[in-house]
């Protein structure tokens, strides 16, 4: 056995009735990047009284993605993004082209990320570690208008 493993089930006194808020959250970003999602989405578990449940996002675009990553040391942004610029080149032989030489890349680049996530909501908080974020992964070099999808199940109160 490598390492050591527990499981804790922690009682809650909340209701049993399991409901569902559906939103969007709309951003605009400023070309290759991460855009940090984390306070948007927190703003909207608690607007809606999210206590116990679970959040989905979906981007819906095919030249963008979803991610949880660190949020303290920006390196290891850059290094993500210089990562995936290996892995798909601008400017390598691709037959879809008509939307400029950073397109097709960007839906490589979405289909090796995510598009969608699920997070764990408990006690009212996201179940995020200290250093983590939720973010969204613009692979366009251009400026885009971005659209993800929330679902929050779970108690309401």
């Amino acid at each position: 056995m490598h390492g050591r493993q527990a499981v804790r089930t922690v009682d809650t006194d909340m209701p049993t009735s399991v409901s569902v808020s559906r939103g969007f959250l709309d951003v605009r970003t400023r070309g290759t990047g991460f855009v940090d999602i984390t306070r948007s989405v927190r703003n909207w578990l608690k607007e809606i009284g999210a206590c116990e449940g679970v959040v989905t996002l979906f981007v819906r675009h095919t030249s963008a993605s979803l991610t949880v990553q660190e949020n303290a040391d920006p390196d290891v942004q850059a290094d993500l993004l210089d990562s995936l610029r290996k892995l798909a080149p601008e400017n390598d032989f691709y037959r879809h082209t008509i939307e400029g030489p950073d397109d097709m890349p960007a839906h490589i680049k979405s289909m090796l990320t995510q598009v969608s996530l699920s997070v764990p909501v408990t006690e009212r908080a996201l179940v995020l570690g200290t250093w983590q974020a939720l973010y969204l992964i613009e692979h366009r070099s251009r400026p885009h208008d971005r659209t993800i999808s929330l679902m929050f199940i779970g108690l309401h109160g």
